[in-house]
């Protein structure tokens, strides 16, 4: 499975890599990670809709990630990835506005990895 993780935090990726090492070694998850709204519109064009789920920060400078998601939900709708919205502030207002842009799930930050493991595994 293909995953984008968009966040502007660049130690993300580290962190990704350490936590999914089993399934990275074993091709189960490939991550491609994106540092801002910007890069992840350019990464999803190079990657020609092949993006199963995004992983996106909502609270990003520049083009944020519900600005984000509005374009992928406008833009790759054949076929249509699944977007998970990941933000330290768990405020309903986020969580509304997210749900009613598309959004599949809705995690916050610090990210629970053993509960996005479990999500992950009904993915696959």
């Amino acid at each position: 499975m293909k995953i984008l993780v968009v966040d502007d935090e660049r130690d993300v990726q580290l962190l990704f890599q350490q936590r999914f090492r089993k399934e990275i070694k074993s091709e189960a998850l490939q991550f491609v990670f994106a540092f801002s709204g910007e890069e992840a519109l350019h990464a999803l064009r190079d990657m020609e809709h092949k993006a199963v789920l995004i992983l996106s920060d909502i609270n990003m400078p520049g083009m944020s990630g519900l600005e984000l998601l509005e374009k992928i939900r406008k833009d790759y709708d054949k076929p249509p990835p699944l977007v998970m919205m990941i933000t330290a502030y768990g405020d309903q207002d986020n969580r509304d506005i997210a749900a009613r842009l598309g959004a599949d799930d809705f995690l916050t930050k610090p990210l629970d990895f053993s509960l996005l493991k479990d999500k992950l595994t009904t993915l696959t």
